[in-house]
């Protein structure tokens, strides 16, 4: 197996883990990375994974829903009430993003679950996600990786 990988730096965005018993149940942000790995069994006409140039569709997704965004877990008990702000403030004040879990495995999860169709779909099945490497602020990162 071929394998590459594509890192996407300094997304700025926030969250906020209900269950937390700390702070980090308060909105607050962070700058995060993402690192895909990709693999394949056989290399394109290029010799490439996946092309690099032709993956301009990732940043967009990446910069419509993820940067300067706020994410939310979806069973966020204060859910409604936070998706009104914006309703009754007649303003978007923030843009917000609901996961079924907004830690970083959380987060690395969805970006899989996300990402691998479409790249799937870009290479007709030949390339797929392997990993998805999530970096909060440089410090704490969690992986997720696909079954194999």
């Amino acid at each position: 197996m071929f394998t590459c990988r594509k890192t996407y730096s300094d997304i700025p965005f926030a969250h906020r883990q209900h269950k937390h018993d700390g702070h980090c149940a308060q909105i607050h942000g962070h700058n995060w990375s993402f690192v895909f790995t990709f693999g394949c069994k056989e290399l394109d006409e290029c010799g490439f994974v996946v092309d690099f140039g032709k993956l301009k569709p990732l940043k967009s997704w990446i910069d419509d829903n993820l940067d300067h965004a706020c994410l939310f877990n979806s069973d966020d008990p204060l859910l409604s009430e936070i998706l009104k702000v914006n309703e009754t403030s007649g303003c978007q004040v923030y843009k917000p993003y609901i996961v079924e879990q907004c830690s970083c495995e959380g987060v690395a999860r969805h970006l899989h679950d996300v990402v691998d169709p479409m790249i799937r779909e870009m290479t007709q099945e030949r390339a797929f996600v392997l990993s998805v490497e999530v970096i909060e602020d440089a410090r704490n990162a969690a992986t997720y990786r696909a079954d194999a």
